[in-house]
């Protein structure tokens, strides 16, 4: 599963880079696992140049021997290629009922009603993906279309945190097919800020200017990595049980973070975050409270990435989903949602929390109060489900 994680981090640097082109100064978030999920249930389908093309910008293509692409047996669904069930297998690690978190998937394709699809891609991105196709019809009720999506999208993403996905005049009539993405997450903190040490504070943004944000303080033992091209701090934050943690790239002294950003790959990735860095010392964090509810139409940012085809009426091939010519993707549309406070969550504190913390020695300084870079990072696998750049709280 190893070559699967190194693909979701390429695919997320990948995509951090295209939106980070297209929105200098701004908040970036989004998440690469759902994305890389929802995609792969596109390639179930695909073939030829068109699968050739989203295996590629998943890089799914290093994974040898993965794809067999013609379903032999039309009851069985692991010929259609190892990466499917594989990847199926990483969600539900990630995704375990018993976890300490809140993770709200909502991935489904609707496609128009006059493209009958095959049985066996229907059974099969049901059985390998949980996610079906809902036919509907975009030519004739648009509107009520998009209000159903929307609907679907509320009920599954924790009782409406994903709220409007659509927005009205979004659906076209001419559509085929629509991939509908979206995540919402919430962790508890392994420790937990108190929320009597939060205090207002100036948050430097990028162009000299300061906004006022709430700044969580706690000192604990964290992992943390002092690296010094480019100067930086790496700390890692964990959630309870230590399954998932935020992990925030913090430029220092005259570092930007412009600078992180361009020398940032999979293998320096990998290095400032590799556990002969990463140290437990005593550590001071400043952390500004903040929410991010983002939406992404990425059409055109998969299309630069080198997924066309698919996109393309006269060039898509998805005849894995459907005999009939013509059909291509109209539409992805993906949208995350993140809330950071003192507890990591919306579940109130317990009783004894309010016991004071004593001051341990300051050994380090942890004071993310200019912009930062953050991701969201499975432990046992190293899948990143979020990335992240808080440029303005």
């Amino acid at each position: 599963m190893g070559s699967l994680s190194t693909a979701n981090v390429e695919f997320c640097l990948d995509v951090f880079k295209e939106l980070n082109t297209n929105s200098v100064g701004e908040n970036i978030f989004f998440s690469p696992l759902n994305l890389l999920y929802a995609l792969s249930m596109i390639l179930l389908g695909a073939r030829g140049n068109s699968a050739d093309q989203v295996q590629k910008v998943l890089h799914y293509d290093h994974i040898v021997q993965s794809f067999k692409q013609e379903f032999k047996d039309p009851r069985q669904c692991s010929q259609s290629g190892r990466i499917h069930s594989e990847l199926g297998a990483l969600l539900s690690q990630i995704n375990q009922p018993d976890s300490n978190y809140t993770l709200s998937i909502a991935t489904r394709l609707y496609g128009t009603k006059t493209v009958p699809f095959q049985e066996q891609y229907l059974s099969c991105s049901e059985k390998l993906y949980q996610a079906g196709l809902q036919t509907v019809d975009f030519d004739r009720s648009t509107e009520e279309t998009r209000k159903t999506i929307n609907a679907w999208v509320e009920r599954k993403t924790n009782e409406g945190k994903v709220t409007n996905l659509f927005g009205k005049g979004t659906i076209d009539p001419s559509s085929v097919m629509v991939l509908v993405n979206a995540i919402y997450f919430k962790g508890q903190w392994q420790n937990k800020f108190q929320e009597s040490e939060t205090v207002k504070t100036p948050f430097q943004l990028s162009e000299g200017k300061n906004v006022i944000v709430e700044m969580m303080y706690q000192t604990g033992t964290f992992k943390l990595a002092f690296i010094k091209e480019p100067k930086m701090q790496v700390l890692e934050l964990p959630y309870v049980n230590k399954q998932l943690s935020m992990i925030i790239l913090l430029p220092v002294g005259t570092t930007n973070l412009e600078q992180v950003e361009k020398q940032l790959t999979v293998r320096t990735f990998h290095q400032w975050t590799s556990s002969s860095n990463m140290i437990e010392r005593e550590v001071e964090v400043h952390l500004p409270r903040f929410k991010l509810e983002i939406k992404y139409e990425l059409n055109s940012l998969l299309k630069s990435l080198g997924m066309t085809d698919v996109f393309n009426q006269n060039k898509a091939d998805l005849s894995g989903m459907s005999a009939a010519k013509g059909l291509y993707l109209s539409k992805v549309i993906h949208k995350s949602y993140l809330d950071v406070s003192e507890e990591g969550t919306e579940a109130a504190a317990g009783a004894g929390e309010s016991i004071a913390v004593k001051r341990l020695p300051i050994r380090d300084q942890f004071l993310a109060n200019h912009p930062f870079l953050f991701f969201i990072r499975h432990s046992h696998t190293n899948a990143i489900l979020f990335c992240g750049k808080l440029a303005s709280p």
